[in-house]
């Protein structure tokens, strides 16, 4: 027969045959799921539309930095070039085109520095001994000194003077005649160079441009002088054969001395006309303006409208873009606009360009074109193609302009509903504790109830049992 201890321990362990923690996470879901779904889905559409923002100012950047680029090109600028490049040759600097050609060049005198060499002697070798002191070496007003024991060689004199930092270099030169000493210092009249001895045994390597030193070995082979050119009639002196800032963004190359002779420094002619640049423009424009388009499309229904539909700084952007049409490039003569050069607007806002128009006016005045498009100096009433389409983009992304404006609110609602999802999170783990609780409680209760309720039965069944 059952005890009755264990009877009651057998009823006790006997669960309530409720799983309540399956209970409590259905209905944490049916709380926290609805609520998160509608803050995740204004999540997402909120990253694309900060993605969208951020793709159309990169396009818009994209646009104008390819159309400065392709002006600064050699196609629509023309190639710098000499009429005798064996005097003087000519290249494009990078960052911008030569101004202020074409231009007249003389050469008067090459830069040059300062070359020594010592007599050929066939009883001097790299091993021979120099003697014991101090040679100065003064480059500039700068001195530098060049210490020297008994042991010290030629070769060990030239690797201390190239390795002094003065900018001479030393070099031993050995032929049939004998070994020479050689010296030779930057061109340039400021980059002369003087050597001075502080004991009769190096006295051999001191000299000077006022005259050489008393039993100085070296004799000047060549000056140390400047670049004297004459560029349109005014004298410039430089200290190197290649000349970067006489005129912005050419660089100069001098070859020979020619004084007298005249070389014309010129443009070659674009190899691209502006005919080209015109039809490049519009269909790089209307590229842009057709992403912008879907990007902004209404649609049927939310589904299918654009990811940046009603955004009022991308409607700013494209009316700012279509204004550029009318836009002013000159203030001078019969061609002012895009639109006087067969330029229109679509309905969409995109661009057609009529080329018959276009024609006609390259073929009238040609040159009046070029510089209304590409400008050699651009100015604010002249920007340009290229300058147009700068002031356009700076506008449109100013930093208190829509776009900014929808940027900063855009970024803002992101860490908004990131708050919002965590504060969610919190409440929902809040919520599930507490459910816990309560249905524990509820565990525990009818627990006891069935074990109650179990053990009463068995003494029922025990006391029948023993009647019988």
């Amino acid at each position: 027969m059952t005890s009755v201890s264990s009877s009651i321990s057998t009823a006790l362990g006997v669960g309530s045959g409720i799983d309540t923690t399956a209970l409590v996470n259905s209905l944490v879901s049916a709380a926290r799921d609805p609520k998160q779904k509608v803050i995740t889905d204004r999540q997402s559409l909120n990253s694309a539309r900060i993605s969208a923002l951020g793709s159309a100012s990169k396009s818009l950047d994209a646009f104008a930095d390819a159309l400065n680029s392709l002006l600064a090109g050699t196609g629509y600028s023309g190639v710098p070039a000499s009429n005798d490049a064996s005097i003087a040759s000519v290249s494009a600097l990078p960052g911008g085109t030569p101004q202020g050609l074409p231009a007249q060049l003389q050469v008067q005198q090459l830069a040059s520095g300062r070359t020594l060499a010592t007599a050929p002697d066939q009883n001097v070798s790299a091993t021979t001994l120099t003697g014991a002191g101090t040679l100065t070496l003064t480059v500039g007003g700068a001195s530098k000194d060049i210490e020297l024991t008994a042991s010290s060689t030629y070769a060990d004199l030239v690797s201390a003077i190239n390795g002094s930092g003065a900018g001479v270099t030393a070099s031993l030169v050995t032929d049939t005649q004998g070994t020479r000493l050689v010296m030779k210092g930057k061109t340039g009249e400021a980059n002369d160079f003087s050597l001075s001895a502080d004991s009769p045994e190096l006295e051999k390597f001191a000299w000077s441009k006022a005259g050489p030193n008393s039993g100085s070995s070296f004799a000047s082979v060549s000056a140390a002088q400047d670049a004297v050119i004459l560029l349109d009639g005014v004298e410039q002196h430089y200290a190197s054969n290649t000349i970067d800032t006489a005129i912005p963004y050419l660089r100069i190359d001098l070859n020979k001395a020619s004084p007298g002779t005249s070389v014309t420094l010129a443009t070659t002619e674009p190899t691209t006309s502006m005919r080209d640049l015109m039809v490049e423009f519009v269909d790089a424009y209307n590229t842009l303006m057709k992403a912008l388009n879907i990007a902004t499309a209404k649609g049927a229904d939310s589904s299918s409208a654009g990811v940046l539909n009603g955004e009022s700084s991308i409607r700013d952007m494209k009316r700012q873009l279509s204004q550029m049409t009318s836009a002013a490039l000159s203030t001078t003569g019969s061609y002012k606009t895009l639109a006087d050069l067969g330029v229109t607007t679509n309905r969409d806002g995109t661009l057609a360009l009529d080329t018959k128009i276009l024609d006609k006016a390259m073929a009238a005045d040609p040159s009046a074109i070029t510089q209304l498009l590409n400008p050699t100096v651009k100015s604010a009433s002249n920007p340009g193609l290229a300058g147009l389409m700068d002031s356009v983009r700076d506008n449109i992304q100013k930093k208190d302009g829509p776009l900014a404006s929808a940027q900063s609110k855009y970024e803002t609602l992101a860490k908004s509903l990131s708050a919002q999802l965590e504060k969610l999170s919190d409440q929902m783990t809040d919520y599930q504790a507490q459910l816990t609780k309560i249905y524990t409680a509820m565990e525990t209760r009818l627990t006891a109830i069935k074990a109650t309720q179990s053990y009463l039965k068995q003494q029922i069944d025990a006391w029948n049992n023993s009647d019988n």
